[in-house]
């Protein structure tokens, strides 16, 4: 055999060889594609079922509780929100509250009601959500010690919202979101703009979105990366 006959089967046999080597990279690429979109697909739904869980269902007091440190306003409507001071996802719930207001301007008294815990320092409580529900024309912000308040009207997680009558009579009680810490168009607060302005309204109750406001350190604390995450 020649030398050009050794040149041409060494060709030969490098052709296969090369071929070899693209179908293993085409297939180690096209594992590697699927992988990452099952990797997404299962980050999305866990992201999308986070969201879209609610919080706590409790049974709300049909009246102002009697034993309440906070006064109702016996010439108008009072809604009340609970919040925790260091729930991200309760800056939607402010932000959402502030568009309320701007709609129903005068036609209702609102209290923002923060957590505010004796086991950590005074200003534990003052946090932006504090200061952005602060600014709000028409809205009281008041720091619930230990959540009693939250206690005695039941609420369990940021965000709640309940409203009563000029006669403490519940109105109204749920979120004002449509999902964890996102804004825009939702059956909460329709439905309490409906109220303030027509009296009435097709729903009285919806779900709640939003870190634990009790007794929950643990799971809020790891809710609230997750909302910063978002």
């Amino acid at each position: 055999m020649n030398s050009q006959q050794i040149a041409g089967s060494d060709e030969a046999l490098q052709v296969p060889l090369q071929q070899h080597k693209h179908t293993k990279r085409w297939l180690g690429l096209t594992i590697l594609t699927v992988i990452w979109i099952c990797l997404v697909g299962i980050g999305m739904s866990s992201l999308w079922k986070y969201q879209t869980t609610p919080g706590e269902t409790t049974e709300t007091p049909k009246t102002w509780p009697a034993d309440s440190m906070v006064q109702q306003n016996p010439n108008r409507p009072t809604l009340m929100m609970f919040a925790h001071p260091h729930c991200p996802c309760t800056q939607a719930s402010i932000s959402e509250l502030a568009l309320l207001m701007e709609h129903c301007s005068g036609q209702v008294d609102a209290r923002v009601l923060f957590l505010k815990s004796s086991k950590f320092s005074t200003e534990w409580e003052r946090t932006d959500l504090w200061s952005s529900a602060t600014a709000i024309p028409g809205v009281t912000v008041i720091g619930d010690q230990d959540g009693s308040e939250a206690v005695r009207f039941r609420a369990t997680t940021s965000g709640d919202v309940l409203l009563f009558d000029s006669n403490g009579q519940l109105l109204f009680h749920g979120g004002i979101t449509g999902s964890r810490g996102h804004t825009g168009e939702n059956a909460g607060r329709s439905a309490i703009e409906s109220i303030l302005i027509s009296g009435k309204a097709e729903t009285k109750q919806t779900f709640v979105f939003g870190c634990p406001l009790l007794g929950q350190n643990d799971a809020c604390s790891k809710e609230n990366q997750e909302c910063r995450q978002q």
